[in-house]
């Protein structure tokens, strides 16, 4: 099975002979198993040059690169050899269309919606005291089939989230005063966590729309733009859920990420390299988990459902 490289080492990557070997200023190096690579994850300050790209181009293989913080910064992604017209077409005819659109963004919202409800759920069954919030969200549900447009979802959906986060200083069980998404920057620790797994998903789903035919500038929910891949932010939001916000519980839960794992600067909170470590090896193993496909009838990874 290709694996994903997640690096923190300082140093230069670059290609010798048929692997990619990332070599630290001290001489240590690591020599990447190329062909079981499926994308490389960048935390640290590393110097790449061309003649690596253009290798990893040919083995279609894409970079993510992430800033000192741990913040997403951007994605090289190898020249497109699954093209499809056709579906590039219809792609394009499916967001100009705004009838069209709206289904599809329709079908996000309820996608991610779904998964926020089945989170609450699992922690009400807990004894965690979270009955207001589902009823809402449950009011609003209803409302995604009834909107006719882009714009009315996108509102709805933000209300829902807000209904959904005011639930988190109940399910997690340190105190963390969290009471409003705030992106830029985070400003406390549950903040800075979703920031974070959040960008593994968006990077995560780029990865796996770079093996298909579909073009990830082409969105539906969120409207297409000219820096970044927004189909990865449609598909993303389905996912948030069953994915980054479950480890977030979970390691705040258990205790496995405190606040001894951030660092505090001005207004805003980072986190260590040891947390980022802890969060990556937890990321890692929900991509790998399996869950039984109702409709495929086997078992698939959650790397695997996102495709």
């Amino acid at each position: 099975m290709p694996e994903s490289y997640y690096l923190f080492s300082n140093g230069v990557l670059k290609r010798k002979d048929n692997v990619v070997r990332l070599t630290a200023p001290d001489g240590k190096f690591k020599d990447l198993k190329i062909e079981m690579t499926r994308d490389i994850f960048l935390f640290g300050e590393v110097d790449v040059n061309t003649k690596c790209l253009n290798y990893l181009g040919q083995l279609s293989i894409p970079v993510h690169f992430f800033n000192y913080y741990g913040f997403y910064t951007g994605s090289f992604c190898p020249r497109e050899t699954n093209v499809s017209g056709h579906l590039l077409v219809n792609q394009v005819d499916h967001y100009t269309d705004q009838d069209k659109r709206t289904v599809l963004a329709r079908e996000f919202v309820n996608g991610g919606c779904y998964n926020m409800m089945r989170n609450l759920r699992y922690y009400r069954q807990r004894g965690k005291e979270v009955e207001k919030q589902i009823v809402e969200m449950k009011k609003l549900q209803k409302e995604i089939d009834r909107a006719k447009s882009v714009q009315e979802l996108l509102g709805i959906e933000g209300n829902v989230r807000k209904q959904y986060y005011s639930a988190w200083n109940t399910i997690v069980n340190q105190k963390i005063d969290f009471t409003k998404r705030v992106k830029h920057p985070p400003d406390n620790m549950i903040n800075t966590l979703i920031s974070y797994l959040n960008s593994l998903v968006y990077s995560s789903c780029l990865s796996e729309i770079y093996v298909t035919q579909l073009d990830p500038t082409v969105s539906y929910l969120h409207s297409a733009g000219t820096r970044r891949f927004s189909l990865c932010l449609d598909i993303s939001e389905i996912f948030k859920p069953l994915i980054a916000d479950r480890i977030i519980f979970s390691l705040l839960n258990k205790r496995e990420i405190t606040e001894k794992d951030f660092k505090k600067e001005s207004n805003y909170y980072y986190l260590k390299e040891s947390g980022q470590k802890r969060i990556l090896q937890a990321f890692d193993e929900r991509m790998k988990e399996t869950i039984t496909h109702r409709d495929l009838k086997r078992k698939v990874s959650y790397r695997r459902l996102i495709r």
